[in-house]
């Protein structure tokens, strides 16, 4: 798509794609507070990276909705695997709970000095938020949590589909 912009040291760019074969220091899981991975986001990771990434979000948690663990890849192009919370199983994901774990996977990603990290729209499709809710939730979250001193240089917002990159793009352009 092209779209890239700065917030202090942390450059955002949007890119449309299937962000399991992302080659940064972590992707994104759009969650659910048990940490069993379904289907979506969760689905794929799983598929291409291996149950080994589930077993070993599965025994961090159960985690409250907005929080976030972080796991090893497996098979991924990505070195790290972070779980973001946007909804309590079997329930409808809140903005509140994805900006809320969309900082703590910031953190996280910090905590061990990564640089780079790919961000899926959390919360939308199952979840039951619009494309552009969780938006700007999570660039909300990259605002805020840009303020903070950090390792990390570059974020990615992967869209799936045309929807959720335009969604991605739009809030990018009204809220920096």
């Amino acid at each position: 798509m092209g779209l890239e912009k700065k917030i202090g040291e942390i450059v955002i760019e949007i890119q449309q794609g299937d962000i399991t074969v992302f080659d940064v220091d972590a992707i994104v899981n759009a969650a659910n507070s048990a940490l069993w991975m379904g289907s979506g986001v969760a689905g794929a990771i799983k598929s291409k990276g291996g149950t080994e990434i589930e077993a070993e979000a599965m025994a961090k948690g159960p985690i409250i909705p907005g929080q976030a663990v972080i796991t090893t890849a497996g098979r991924l192009p990505a070195r790290y695997v972070i779980h973001c919370a946007g909804m309590p199983p079997g329930e409808s994901a809140q903005t509140e709970y994805v900006n809320s774990s969309a900082v703590r996977a910031l953190e996280l990603a910090s905590d061990k000095r990564l640089e780079s990290i790919a961000f899926p729209a959390i919360g939308s499709g199952v979840g039951g938020l619009t494309h552009k809710q969780s938006a700007e939730a999570i660039i909300k979250a990259i605002i805020e949590y840009a303020e903070q001193s950090s390792s990390i240089k570059r974020v990615i917002l992967v869209g799936y589909g045309e929807k959720a990159t335009s969604s991605f793009a739009e809030a990018l352009q009204s809220l920096v």
